[in-house]
């Protein structure tokens, strides 16, 4: 399915807004976009049809789309089926089991013909992807409606593309997605983290001295951008999910500059070459965790060739502070992979991503509990398997716990079995993208076990917020509020504003003297923070702990530092500022009608 026919598509389902007043590929198109995914399944796909770069006084004539996936139900268009039934079908394969009979084994070898068309085909000739062709000095990145996101953002960068990579020797293919931001007609940055495939290709080719091919495709299909997104093991094409999926191969021609093989279909493809020896300094970047990611040293692509269809459409997305279209995706990804989870921890039942956890800081997992110490053993098996491993907090509870997504009963089914004992505090490898352990790439992890059925504490004696607050004040001065959630079960939390002044342990620990009024008690900072808003703080909190560092325990009470960190904790990193909305954008395009958002959902989101 091209992306001209999936945007028909969107229009019979009643799933596209068009836009036809005039928008800038600064910040515009990306504000607008932020917002629309704000409004939930209410919220549209985008096409922009009137898309210009005023800085430099050129009007671009393709349209770009942008919140494709912004929604169940847009996720499935994309898939062509249910996402529960790919996951069934995923299961089905693992599970085969030798044939007892005439039936069975007519019906597994319908199941085993219809694999053979999961392999690419790679084709002979042209496809539509390089009908306009342009090569050399011809090339020009700003010829594309490439968008700046973020006000602080390092420039324009391509959110998008499926990167298209092999091994040295040519045997292994990848297809990722990483952020590639734009530094004049002829470079990109090339964001691939240290523990991504393509990086472990860019070694070899670094040790050989040698140049390494990159082709970069967007659009087409849009199964295939969500396809640069699956965590495949290393050294599998991600392109086998694409043949899984539609049962159809993906269809590939080879590249005009580079030996790699590209969809055929895709709308926009940019090729070219990776000097093993030239770094530049990439970033900042508003990412999906909501804070900026800052700047860093990585490859650069020498741009050798694009080509394009001849009625190209540009397809973008939005990152920042949750929720965003990366909910919906990364939804397609828990359903799908929970079976390929399960071939390593088979007493996994179910795990679930929350999306204001963004994903890899907060899981949460539902086993069945065999023996003691099983749970343990289950978060060890998690945090060695693929892009699991980066996880910073993962909760475990036993089969007997409600449903992972109705997050009130699960809270009160998790707080009512948690102690001191319950947590487990490990050290791992991290995302290049966290920004709270005190070193790179390295950090802390914290593991709950709460498949006890017993509920094993009794409950704190419970005071009202402003007589808690009070009491708080009396001991530490720079508390500024106090909000009591989930007060009927065995530990409370207690969320506690702070003007920070000193770490955060020692509030904690002038607290000691009412901790018979605590049990959970997590501190943040009294600045861009609603106390009585528990979506924006979980993200806020998951985001900016480190287990080792930021989690204290004295009797029964547990303290965790959801702060903002400083030379007060020790920390030598830069910490990075908050994904924010340019207000005088907002205004001008409001001004322009074009800005529609409630306000209740600008300041819940906090944007």
């Amino acid at each position: 399915m091209s992306l001209e026919k999936y945007i028909n598509l969107l229009k019979k389902e009643n799933e596209l807004k068009i836009i036809d007043k005039e928008v800038d590929i600064y910040l515009e198109a990306s504000h607008i976009a932020y917002a629309e995914v704000k409004k939930g399944e209410e919220g549209k796909a985008l096409l922009f049809t009137n898309v210009v770069d005023r800085k430099n006084n050129k009007k671009f004539q393709e349209n770009v789309l942008m919140n494709l996936f912004g929604s169940y139900k847009r996720c499935e268009l994309v898939f062509g089926k249910k996402i529960e039934y790919v996951a069934d079908e995923i299961e089905k394969f693992l599970h085969l089991k030798p044939p007892s009979g005439l039936k069975e084994k007519i019906s597994m070898a319908k199941e085993l013909f219809s694999l053979k068309d999961i392999f690419p085909k790679r084709l002979k000739g042209e496809g539509e992807a390089q009908e306009v062709k342009f090569f050399d000095d011809e090339v020009n990145l700003y010829d594309i409606p490439i968008l700046t996101t973020w006000e602080g953002d390092g420039g324009p960068f391509i959110t998008m593309g499926q990167v298209y990579t092999q091994s040295l020797d040519g045997e292994m293919v990848n297809l990722g997605m990483y952020r590639l931001q734009v530094y004049d007609k002829n470079h990109l940055g090339l964001h691939w983290q240290i523990h991504k495939d393509a990086s472990h290709f860019f070694d070899q080719y670094h040790k050989a001295d040698k140049k390494m091919p990159v082709s970069i495709a967007i659009g087409g299909d849009p199964l295939y951008t969500w396809c640069a997104t699956a965590p495949l093991p290393y050294g599998v094409n991600e392109l086998l999910m694409y043949g899984f999926i539609r049962r159809t191969p993906a269809k590939l021609v080879k590249s005009k500059t580079t030996p790699l093989y590209i969809p055929k279909d895709a709308d926009y493809v940019i090729e070219g070459w990776v000097d093993p020896n030239e770094f530049r300094i990439e970033g900042p970047f508003g990412d999906h965790t909501g804070y900026y990611t800052l700047k860093e040293s990585y490859p650069v692509l020498e741009v050798s060739c694009i080509t394009k269809k001849k009625k190209p459409t540009y397809l973008a997305t939005v990152v920042g502070k949750p929720p965003l279209e990366d909910k919906y995706m990364g939804w397609a990804t828990e359903r799908i992979f929970l079976p390929l989870l399960k071939t390593t921890t088979p007493d996994l039942i179910d795990y679930h991503m929350p999306e204001n956890g963004v994903f890899h800081n907060l899981i949460i997992a539902k086993i069945k509990t065999l023996y003691k110490g099983h749970a343990k053993q289950i978060m060890h098996a998690l945090w060695g398997a693929g892009q699991m491993s980066f996880v910073k907090h993962a909760i475990f509870v036993n089969e007997n716990a409600p449903k992972l997504t109705n997050y009130e009963s699960l809270a009160i089914y998790i707080l009512d079995r948690l102690s001191p004992k319950s947590l487990f505090i490990s050290e791992g490898i991290v995302d290049a993208l966290d920004h709270s352990s005190p070193e790179a790439l390295v950090g802390g992890k914290l593991g709950v076990d709460v498949t006890n059925e017993e509920r094993v504490v009794d409950p704190p004696e419970i005071l009202e917020d402003n007589e808690l607050l009070k009491k708080a004040k009396e001991l530490c001065s720079d508390i500024v509020d106090i909000k009591q959630y989930f007060i009927s079960t065995r530990n409370p939390l207690s969320v506690i504003a702070v003007n920070k002044k000193v770490n955060i342990k020692k509030y904690f620990e002038a607290l000691l003297p009412i901790s018979s009024h605590l049990r959970v008690v997590v501190f943040v900072d009294n600045q861009k923070n609603d106390i009585n808003n528990p979506y924006m703080l979980i993200w806020r909190v998951v985001n900016n702990i480190d287990a080792k560092r930021d989690i204290y325990v004295s009797g029964l009470t547990i303290g965790i530092d959801g702060t903002n960190k400083n030379s007060l904790d020790g920390f030598e990193r830069e910490w990075p500022d908050d994904v924010e909305v340019t207000k005088s954008v907002v205004d001008a395009l409001k001004e322009r009608g074009i800005w529609d958002l409630d306000e209740k959902l600008f300041n819940k989101y906090q944007l």
